[in-house]
């Protein structure tokens, strides 16, 4: 059968690809290719990758999603500062719309997404990071929120960061617009590993892995109770995982891999 989503480059700036593995599984790719200019992005770009994330929000084989930059440079670099500065307040809210937007896909994809990271996260690059469920560097990666350094605060996705880091790291990164490096952004808990550039690929194939050979209901049922938890206080969050836990056992998956776990 061929694959419903076959690698594909949209018009401009943004590449998707999909393998499909042996046991039916798809793994797609998304790949920010504007090396010129740090991997910024405007609001072509932001269209452009809210369509690439379209096909993948109903794919019901797929079972995780990589995203990335080009190059060694940048992972997303940030906004577009041109386009910013010729802004007035509809287009500012049009814009700041638009690349939330463009996070919240990335958190409502039904499967994990693993920010791969080499390079400047910094401003959108850093909300756009945040909202990945997991995130890998390189070790000369750096990480930043300089929008007040620029005349604006930092918003939207940056909501996300009191979670991962707490309100004191959140405080330095928006207050001072100052850049942290990979191991800084390790301890704090900004990223989830750290690694040379010559190990990216085999840590984000490792979690890749781990991920695909799981149920893969099991994995969309806990990636939709992870968002649950997010906004429910403790009992409510506890109450949803019991549903959920008795929803999976409307299927085989749980029986069949507790067999096989048992036959080993």
């Amino acid at each position: 059968m061929p694959d419903p989503m076959p690698d594909r480059r949209t018009p401009d700036f943004v590449h998707l690809s999909v393998q499909t593995r042996d046991d039916g599984g798809r793994v797609a790719t998304v790949t920010l290719d504007n090396q010129a200019k740090l991997n910024i992005v405007n609001t072509p770009i932001l269209n452009e990758l809210i369509a690439a994330l379209a096909p993948l929000a109903t794919d019901e084989a797929l079972r995780a999603v990589v995203l990335t930059g080009a190059g060694q440079r940048a992972f997303f670099g940030g906004a577009d500062i041109n386009e910013m500065a010729a802004l007035d307040q509809d287009g500012a809210e049009r814009f700041i719309t638009l690349l939330h937007t463009f996070c919240q896909a990335l958190r409502d994809l039904p499967v994990p997404v693993i920010a791969r990271i080499d390079g400047y996260a910094l401003g959108a690059g850093l909300e756009v990071a945040a909202s990945c469920d997991l995130r890998v560097a390189t070790d000369r990666a750096s990480f930043g929120m300089p929008e007040v350094q620029v005349g604006i605060p930092s918003v939207i996705e940056a909501a996300l960061l009191p979670s991962l880091i707490g309100w004191g790291k959140t405080r330095e990164l928006v207050y001072t617009g100052d850049r942290i490096d990979a191991q800084e952004a390790l301890a704090c808990g900004l990223v989830d590993r750290v690694v040379p550039a010559d190990d990216l690929d085999a840590a984000v194939g490792r979690w890749l892995e781990s991920i695909c050979t799981a149920g893969p209901l099991a994995i969309r049922a806990q990636k939709r109770l992870l968002r649950e938890w997010e906004r429910l206080p403790l009992d409510d969050a506890i109450a949803a995982g019991i549903r959920a836990f008795r929803e999976t056992y409307a299927g085989d998956e749980p029986r069949d891999a507790m067999r096989r776990f048992l036959q080993r």
